[in-house]
């Protein structure tokens, strides 16, 4: 994924703490290069670790509960009730679990907005696992200027954290949960933290519609309007997006999150990301929560994006699949604001590395592998993790999460919160 498309049929990767020292043919290996452990890649693929650009790693808890609804009558109905039940340190095992979902499927950072995001930080730092972590706002309303302090709490206590491996961002929801001035409050604090913003954005019709109501203006300009841009900006969905509008976020280079796996299963729509990418605008991939996407594969949403660029299309040559695994890991790197250190394989970048098993029935006759991987792969298939320098995950097992305690636990907060449901 570096920027010539180098593959190395019989390559190697030398690792050098947490950062690759070298990519290439074996035998052009660094004289006195000397590891303290060899891992056998044979017969594997290596990639720049999967990014999820956006999700809600500890709403974990509600996959399979609320299904086949509207997203404004699944949250207002079903998930928000439920999430007032929760307690900070549920937090912490409902994201390791989500984490480990992660991690076995290849995914090595994430970007996540949520409440106590300090128990996210922790689960994070335990495993592993890199993060960009934004704690959820909305206001204003008796506990936003909280949100706010919390938020700002998060980054003074972790970021850089976890042996660098944790940012913060600032997390401000929607349009529909915050108003102009809260968005101002929101893009304020970004401002004195020196950080971006993480924001859904033109997800549904219904927030296009209700925009254009009560501001005359869409989502997107409406944002504009008020100077959100100034800011980097990561902003998921994008699913309802005029030609103005895409031009808007083309000219402030607005990182946009796709994620079309949760947006098929709410009906909020298909976005329009051959119309992004022929503007110039960065594309990652990102899952949403388990809640709505019951999945946290981005190797399923590579998938996916690159079918329903076509279909929406009717255009085979749209997002071929060398784009689509780009958007998985370069562009989500570049997304979540990473991109000079994590989301390809080369020298001096940190060391986000996945070994994929290339030999079985779906990966045969042999063929172009990014092809393979893209239309035929399985989260199954990743063999290996390594985040930052250290393998978290040898052999398909985990090295740094016990799963049968993270289901104990999982289990026992289901029980409290959800009882007979």
């Amino acid at each position: 994924m570096d920027d010539d498309d180098n593959l190395y049929p019989q390559g190697c990767i030398a690792i050098k703490g947490d950062t690759i020292a070298y990519v290439g043919d074996e035998e052009s290996l660094p004289v006195g290069f000397a590891p303290d452990e060899v891992l056998d890649g044979s017969g594997m693929l290596a990639l720049p670790g999967f990014v999820n650009a956006h999700t809600h790693s500890a709403m974990s808890l509600f996959r399979g509960y609320a299904n086949d609804m509207p997203l404004m009558d699944w949250l207002a109905q079903k998930i928000w009730p439920l999430e007032d039940r929760l307690q900070p340190e549920d937090a912490y095992w409902l994201s390791m679990l989500s984490i480990a979902e992660m991690l076995m499927s290849g995914v090595t950072v994430f970007a996540d907005m949520y409440m106590f995001m300090d128990q996210t930080a922790k689960a994070v730092e335990y495993s592993g696992i890199r993060a960009v972590l934004s704690r959820g706002l909305q206001g204003p309303d008796s506990r936003s200027e909280q949100r706010l302090m919390e938020n700002r709490k998060l980054w003074e206590e972790w970021h850089g954290g976890a042996q660098g491996r944790i940012r913060v961002m600032v997390g401000p929801h929607a349009i529909y949960t915050c108003d102009a001035h809260y968005l101002r409050r929101c893009m304020e604090l970004a401002q004195q933290l020196g950080v971006g913003l993480h924001i859904h954005l033109a997800e549904t019709r219904t927030e296009v519609e209700e925009a254009l109501k009560r501001h005359g203006k869409t989502p997107v300009e409406y944002l504009e309007s008020i100077g959100f841009f100034n800011l980097p900006v990561l902003a998921a969905h994008c699913v309802h997006l005029t030609n103005h509008d895409m031009d808007i976020l083309a000219k402030y280079d607005v990182q946009v999150a796709h994620c079309p796996v949760s947006n098929l299963k709410l009906g909020s729509g298909i976005a329009r990301v051959s119309m992004l990418l022929e503007r110039g605008i960065n594309v990652g991939l990102g899952t949403d929560s388990a809640a709505s996407n019951n999945s946290l594969s981005i190797m399923r949403e590579m998938t996916f994006a690159a079918l329903l660029g076509k279909g929406i299309d009717e255009d085979p040559t749209v997002i071929p699949a060398k784009q689509a695994l780009k958007m998985a890991t370069l562009g989500g790197a570049k997304a979540i604001g990473w991109s000079q250190e994590i989301g390809s394989l080369e020298p001096g970048k940190k060391a986000d590395i996945v070994l994929v098993k290339y030999d079985a029935p779906h990966y045969h006759p042999a063929a172009d592998p990014i092809t393979h991987l893209v239309y035929s792969g399985r989260d199954a298939d990743v063999d290996t993790v390594i985040v930052n320098g250290k393998v978290v995950m040898r052999k398909g097992q985990l090295t740094t999460i016990d799963l049968e305690r993270v289901y104990y636990e999982v289990e026992k907060i289901k029980r409290r919160i959800m009882g007979g449901i």
